[in-house]
């Protein structure tokens, strides 16, 4: 899978185009989510947040979000890039 390449921090941006297929459509998601400014360079502070983290946190901050439970009590894993209670 193309995505596994960007797992890092700072690699927001560049895991979405993988994801997505190409740069603009991440680009426009990323501005529709409010994490880009209308630049489509920019980060917002939210942005700026989100693309700090690693694919590992950002999943395991959805799970949390959605579910309630702490995200020290999640695993994640890589393939499905989700993460689940232990």
């Amino acid at each position: 899978m193309s995505t596994q390449k960007f797992m890092g921090r700072n690699q927001l941006l560049d895991r979405l185009a993988a994801q997505v297929g190409s740069k603009e459509s991440a680009i426009k998601i990323l501005q529709d989510r409010g994490h880009l400014k209308a630049d489509g360079k920019t980060y917002t502070a939210e942005g700026m947040k989100r693309n700090m983290m690693t694919a590992e946190e950002r999943a395991k901050d959805r799970a949390s979000k959605k579910t309630g439970i702490p995200t020290t009590q999640l695993t994640y894993n890589p393939k499905t890039n989700t993460a689940r209670k232990r």
